[in-house]
């Protein structure tokens, strides 16, 4: 039987069996005579491991261990993702202990392309209410639809149904700054000022479009898989291509600027969606990194084909954020997040714990666009251990 000792809130063994077992399963850290162990260790080894735990002599019960850390921020999310690792067989280690220095670099290279648009000017009015700005010369504005997918001319999928082009307000400022469009009835400035009061968070979400837009990608509205924007890789041109077939878009972006904090529940929603529709999942976090770190919750071995990883043979491979279905996260928060994981040479896991105890997990995946750029862009996929 596994013999614990608690002591205030450190939580030890003396027992010489017990460490041995401990020491070789991967679990504390031996200091002179005595195994320390962490609160999730400890808990874990109660619930799952049948140990016992005694103070002062005496047995105490489990929920008595678990009490004295209901203050510490989300336990039971890390908790529940530790035991959940640990099910599978696998390792998990707190962040402070030594480890093999991981051999990686998780990036996605995406293709990049220059834009060329025309030389000629054409003339828009802008729609204040609806935030859509109106072509008024029809057959420039089916060049631009045509030669470069900007706008909608007609309607969706049926451009032959109407001779307007119609903008949305990103498109619209976008070929404003490039010199292409002249609003009639708005400058420039009180456009930027006009969308940034209908949305307050317009200049993160341009950032974004302008960045994607300048790299040949095409970029268009995500309402309909609850995203910001959907993209397209350079070359992608509206109607149907030579097999007949119309261009449909592999990838939706979303837009979470460092002050934004969303409900974990809603952010796991809108990736459930966009894999549902067998779309790629880019989280965009606009912006450079700041300096501000955020402790990682676990650093976490996996496996080599069907043999789990050996600590004491191999490096970790992932880093894990542990997180609860009603827990609120922001921006900064899980940028810092990534960061620190990057800093590791370890990819991220976004480790979930829902209301019934189950987990999900999230890969996150840095994307390299070509040429720079001051944003930061993440492919998020469901990921089973």
């Amino acid at each position: 039987m596994l013999e614990l000792e608690i002591s205030g809130n450190r939580i030890s063994s003396s027992d010489a069996s017990t460490k041995d077992v401990l020491r070789n399963g991967f679990y504390g850290v031996l200091k002179k005579d005595k195994l320390f162990l962490t609160p999730e260790e400890a808990l874990y080894l109660l619930d799952v491991r049948n140990a016992v735990c005694k103070r002062n002599g005496e047995d105490i019960r489990m929920s008595e261990v678990a009490e004295r850390f209901w203050k510490s921020k989300k336990f039971i999310a890390r908790y529940l993702t530790y035991k959940d690792w640990r099910d599978r067989g696998l390792v998990a280690m707190p962040t402070d202990r030594k480890y093999a220095e991981p051999d990686q670099n998780p990036v996605k290279a995406y293709p990049s392309s220059s834009l060329s648009l025309p030389k000629f000017k054409v003339n828009g009015i802008f729609f204040k209410a609806d935030m859509v700005t109106i072509i008024t010369d029809e057959d420039e504005g089916r060049s631009l639809y045509d030669n470069f997918w900007l706008g909608q001319y007609g309607s969706y999928k049926a451009s032959e149904r109407g001779k307007l082009n119609k903008l949305d307000v990103y498109e619209a400022l976008f070929l404003v700054e490039k010199g292409v469009l002249s609003l009639k009835n708005i400058e420039e400035k009180e456009l930027v000022e006009q969308a940034s009061r209908s949305r307050k968070e317009f200049r993160s979400l341009y950032a974004v479009y302008k960045d994607w837009r300048d790299k040949g990608y095409v970029i268009k509205t995500g309402f309909k898989f609850g995203t910001h924007f959907r993209a397209y890789f350079p070359g992608a041109k509206p109607g149907k291509s030579g097999n007949g077939d119309w261009a449909h878009s592999k990838h939706v972006i979303h837009v979470f600027p460092k002050s934004s904090r969303l409900l974990i529940s809603e952010w796991a929603r809108a990736i459930r969606v966009a894999h549902s529709v067998r779309k790629t999942f880019i989280l965009a976090v606009p912006g450079k990194m700041g300096r501000e770190r955020k402790a990682i919750d676990f650093v976490l071995y996996h496996r080599h084909g069907g043999d789990a990883d050996n600590p004491e043979l191999a490096a970790p491979k992932f880093a894990m954020l542990s997180l609860s279905e009603e827990e609120y996260i922001g921006g900064q928060e899980l940028a810092s997040a990534i960061n620190e994981a990057k800093k590791r040479r370890l990819q991220l896991l976004l480790a979930i714990a829902d209301r019934e105890t189950s987990v999900t997990y999230y890969k996150v995946t840095q994307i390299r666009l070509h040429n720079g750029t001051e944003n930061e862009y993440y492919e998020i996929d469901w990921f089973q251990p």
